[in-house]
């Protein structure tokens, strides 16, 4: 599969590993009964990559930065449902540590794509 539109872009790439990792996560049987917990955090992790994915496809930039700035906080989102499902044990450490990293490398990468587009106008 060729990529093309919003598939290239890196946010995206890391956003989509991140929902498998969520879906993976909440799959575990104390997380799964959790239907709150577990609906929330789900939500908020596809919500990275369906707006940066709606950014894309909209007429301009600012609308795209708009998207992204939402997409960005859906992050933070899924940062405090992570540290709410370690509290409760729902997840390990590592498991914790695996998926926060992987909330900061697409956080970072949505601030480098945001001042890019601000950049260019």
């Amino acid at each position: 599969m060729s990529e093309k539109g919003f598939e290239q872009i890196i946010s995206w790439k890391k956003a989509r590993a991140l929902n498998k990792q969520i879906y993976d996560l909440t799959k575990k049987p104390s997380f799964s009964k959790d239907f709150g917990l577990r609906d929330q955090i789900r939500r908020a992790s596809i919500s990275i990559s369906s707006n940066i994915a709606e950014g894309y496809g909209r007429k301009t930039d600012k609308e795209f930065i708009y998207f992204l700035n939402v997409a960005q906080a859906s992050c933070y989102e899924v940062k405090s449902q992570l540290y709410l499902a370690l509290d409760i044990d729902y997840i390990s450490n590592k498991e914790f540590e695996d998926s926060f990293l992987i909330c900061d490398e697409i956080s970072k990468t949505i601030f480098g794509l945001i001042k890019h587009l601000e950049n260019k106008n």
